[in-house]
């Protein structure tokens, strides 16, 4: 039983990492990377989708992107699409290519984008605390049933709680080299 809410615990705190480094993608750095564009939606026959489905997403060149739809009439739209993000990129259409440069982060862009990614971190970290703090209430629940025993209690907590620390030390690992890829210039 408590292998079952190890597992679980486990699970759930990789979909917490996972989510973590879905939001560190949204936060761009100076270089492109196909990934910023991932929270684009385009409108394709009524239908919001995702851009990297209706468009190929390469690197052109380190500071730009190069968008290739798959169907011609669709260059308005998602050029469109790219200029209504949040994401501040401006694309420029050539054909039926789309060309998005990145622009120069200043300093003070630099700053609040560190700013956003310590704060998308210490989510993550909540978000696993709240799995350990929900792992041992099982745990407990389990000790008052009196299905385990106090030690078996105290292992579980234990294991729970390495657990806890290997995903939080990730989060701080991802964090280390997010700040470290956005303050490089």
């Amino acid at each position: 039983m408590i292998n079952d809410i190890k597992a679980d615990a486990e699970k759930r705190m990789q979909k917490s990492l996972e989510a973590l480094h879905a939001a560190f993608n949204k936060i761009r750095t100076g270089r492109a990377h196909p990934a910023i564009l991932d929270s684009v939606m385009v409108n394709y026959y009524g239908q919001e989708t995702p851009l990297k489905q209706v468009a190929g997403i390469t690197v052109e060149d380190n500071r730009t992107l190069m968008v290739s739809p798959w169907e011609k009439n669709l260059v308005p739209t998602i050029e469109k699409a790219i200029m209504t993000s949040d994401l501040g990129l401006n694309p420029a259409t050539s054909g039926d290519v789309i060309r998005v440069p990145m622009p120069m982060l200043t300093e003070e862009t630099r700053r609040e984008m560190v700013k956003q990614a310590k704060a998308d971190a210490e989510q993550g970290r909540v978000s696993i605390r709240s799995v350990r703090r929900d792992a041992n209430s099982m745990i407990k629940d389990l000790l008052k049933e009196k299905e385990i025993t106090e030690d078996d209690e105290r292992r579980g907590e234990d294991e729970i709680q390495k657990l806890t620390d290997r995903y939080i030390a990730e989060v701080d690992k991802a964090l280390k080299s997010k700040e470290e890829d956005l303050m490089s210039v």
